[in-house]
């Protein structure tokens, strides 16, 4: 028996293709180059080492992102009037933020394409060649596409996914707040000659899908069925789960949990 698409589901994959539309126009448009030329010329990035670009937006973005996935951590495995499968739910959401910190780096560890400072148009050694060129090197160094600073802040888009339904209001608080950092730290490293603006857009883009993704698996099942062998690892005897399962009832969403 086949089972209706949920309208939100239908809603998650419309807003998936239409930015992936927008990210193909961009890259069809030839705008990386032009963007990074109002920061850049042959003389290289003035901006590149300012206190701003790499000492805050691009340091001080690192420990920023370190401390929140640091508070998502405690606040998913906190015991007080939590129970194990609420635990194990919100681990599940703090693990789509892990994949994303990790695919992205993941990506550039095998991407060829150098980064603009790398370039002869700003100075540097190798001729460009845009990204989706996957058959032509550069020659240079590579390892620069994605942009990893930007998932700093993108990596945590699926925390809105995760609260959309029982919490609108935070996840609108924390897709703004997200979005909004992802850009600023993709700005940063665009006036550092560090990335193009493609490559932020694709982080962005790779870190929404990732939590539209999870939330297909998500949101949907009880937190029985979602996380029993997180909560086993926890330490809870299926006895446990069992009184859980009993006392919260399947009709419970994950991200409808107690927390």
């Amino acid at each position: 028996m086949t089972h209706p698409m949920p309208d939100r589901m239908r809603t998650d994959l419309a807003v998936s293709l239409a930015l992936l539309a927008l990210l193909l126009w961009w890259e069809a448009s030839g705008w990386d180059m032009v963007v990074a030329q109002w920061y850049g010329d042959g003389a290289g990035f003035a901006l590149r080492n300012r206190w701003w670009t790499r000492g805050l937006l691009h340091d001080g973005g690192r420990v920023l992102s370190g401390l929140a996935l640091a508070a998502s951590v405690v606040f998913a495995v906190r015991p007080a009037g939590s129970s194990a499968s609420a635990r194990g739910v919100r681990l599940a959401w703090v693990g789509l933020v892990l994949a994303c910190l990790l695919l992205v780096p993941t990506i550039k560890q095998f991407s060829h394409t150098s980064c603009p400072w790398d370039l002869e148009e700003f100075g540097g050694a190798v001729p460009y060649v845009p990204h989706w060129m996957l058959t032509v090197l550069d020659g240079g160094p590579g390892r620069c596409f994605p942009s990893g600073h930007a998932v700093a802040a993108f990596a945590f888009l699926p925390m809105y996914f995760q609260w959309r339904n029982t919490h609108p209001r935070l996840a609108r608080t924390i897709l703004v707040l997200v979005v909004g950092l992802g850009v600023l730290f993709g700005w940063a490293q665009l006036m550092r000659g560090a990335h193009f603006p493609s490559h932020t857009l694709w982080s962005g883009w790779l870190c929404w899908v990732i939590g539209a993704v999870g939330a297909r698996w998500l949101e949907p099942m009880p937190s029985i069925v979602v996380a029993p062998a997180l909560a086993m690892g926890l330490g809870v005897a299926p006895a446990s789960l069992a009184a859980v399962e009993a006392s919260t009832g399947h009709d419970t969403p994950g991200g409808a949990s107690a927390f």
